[in-house]
């Protein structure tokens, strides 16, 4: 696997493969040497084969803020993308490894985590979604039934004139709604593409904790 990708990288003229490791003291010290842009890991490294790869992510959120963490999965395993995302979606995805054979999408994943964004993998999205109680408690109260309606189709990755087009509302309503949802859910002004990953993962967090 480290060999592909490494190989797929480099046919993007437009990235640089400064190291490929494989264990976690591998990866930060090569993170210490080269302070690159972007580290791409795996969720599970040696020595012991669980969470190195979130460990990592949050070690360097610690020590080199700068950097942006790409961090693949085998399965799709939501406890782990809460906790990468739980000291904030700033320069952080979580992919599954099937994603990493598109070498567009990987590249974009990349790009976007260098740039500051955010990538969160659909299937995750949708196994958080899947089963969990619609009686949502917390600080989903603050919504409306609507404003809920919204941000569970955002959840799923739907542009606004889709979520629209699924609710039977106009484009310019769900702007609204979702503007209302970024106050109730006190999500600062920044970049709306990071505030809705951010409200959807707020979103995500309290239908996990639901009964």
């Amino acid at each position: 696997m480290r060999e592909g990708i490494s190989a797929s990288i480099d046919l993007d003229d437009e990235l640089e493969l400064v190291a490929a490791c494989g264990s976690y003291g591998e990866l930060l010290a090569a993170v210490d040497a080269h302070r690159p842009d972007v580290v791409l890991t795996d969720i599970r490294m040696p020595p012991t084969q669980t969470d190195e790869g979130i460990r990592a992510a949050d070690r360097i959120r610690t020590e080199y803020p700068g950097i942006g963490v790409v961090v693949l999965s085998q399965y799709v395993e939501p406890d782990y993308a809460v906790r990468l995302f739980a000291d904030g979606s700033d320069g952080r995805a979580y992919l599954l490894k099937e994603r990493v054979g598109d070498i567009a999408e990987l590249s974009a994943a990349i790009r976007r985590v260098a740039d500051g964004g955010s990538v969160l993998d659909p299937s995750v999205v949708d196994a958080l979604i899947e089963g969990r109680s619609k009686s949502v408690t917390s600080v989903l109260d603050r919504l409306t039934e609507r404003e809920r309606e919204v941000l569970a189709e955002m959840a799923t990755g739907g542009s606004n004139a889709a979520i629209g087009a699924n609710l039977f509302i106009s484009a310019r309503s769900v702007e609204k709604h979702i503007g209302s949802i970024f106050t109730k859910l006190d999500l600062p002004e920044t970049d709306d593409v990071n505030r809705r990953v951010r409200a959807v993962l707020v979103y995500l967090t309290a239908l996990q904790e639901a009964p």
